[in-house]
């Protein structure tokens, strides 16, 4: 999967994911490989991410917006 963290002032993040964890308005969930199209507002919280050589990475962030299809994700969000 593909994954975009990008805010107001810098894109955080773009590169090849296995995992992303966001904090999602009604709870926090996960995207893993071919997940169904979504859209869904996020709340604050940590953006954590694994890249497919197995790193771990997390962002904090005080909302913002996630859109995946097709294994393309963005997140648009405000850095705390």
């Amino acid at each position: 999967m593909y994954l975009e963290i990008i805010t107001p002032e810098e894109t955080l993040f773009t590169g090849d994911v296995k995992l992303v964890q966001v904090p999602g308005t009604k709870g926090s969930f996960e995207i893993l490989h071919n997940h169904a199209p979504i859209i869904s507002s996020l709340q604050e919280g940590a953006v954590r991410l694994i890249t497919t050589e197995g790193s771990e990475k997390t962002f904090a962030i005080k909302g913002g917006i996630i859109e995946a299809h097709d294994n393309h994700i963005t997140i648009l969000g405000e850095t705390a």
